[in-house]
């Protein structure tokens, strides 16, 4: 496994080029995206820390991580890359993210699909998992973030 820290929640596959406020690939706010480089290392965990709250939320209820230790060790040996101090559960989607179409057992990783979830194939229900992260970043954003910036619009332009 590389031994490079991971610096940004960048997937490479932003959306918010294309006008989204929120980035279908890595979930972030546009303003995220854009200032990430000028954000000082208490912005960037605040970041970090809203992104695992809700991943952790979609994959909980997905998902069973039962043996953390088995589950860091698989990524470890194939070389996908996570971040260490975050939940297990955030690991758990990035073993989703890039071996849905090759992993046969995922109790070999630690890790058990919950009842309701056990005959979705892994590619449907990573989708899945990932359109309901974007939507609650989404509903995040529109809820707590947008509001600020029509307020702050607002008030700009009165006199």
């Amino acid at each position: 496994m590389s031994n490079q820290r991971i610096k940004t929640p960048c997937v490479g596959l932003c959306s918010t080029v294309y006008g989204d406020l929120v980035c279908r690939g890595c979930k972030r706010f546009h303003h995220e995206v854009t200032n990430w480089n000028g954000y000082d290392d208490e912005q960037k965990h605040a970041v970090w820390q809203r992104l695992e709250v809700l991943l952790v939320q979609v994959m909980a209820a997905k998902v069973e991580v039962f043996d953390a230790q088995r589950l860091r060790m698989q990524l470890q040996q194939r070389q996908i890359r996570f971040v260490p101090n975050q939940s297990p559960y955030c690991w758990a989607y990035q073993l989703i993210a890039r071996g849905a179409r090759v992993i046969n057992q995922l109790n070999a990783y630690g890790m058990v699909l919950l009842p309701e979830f056990r005959d979705w194939a892994l590619p449907e229900l990573r989708d899945a998992i990932d359109r309901e992260f974007f939507l609650l970043s989404e509903a995040h954003y529109e809820r707590y973030i947008a509001p600020r910036f029509l307020r702050e619009a607002l008030d700009g332009h009165q006199p």
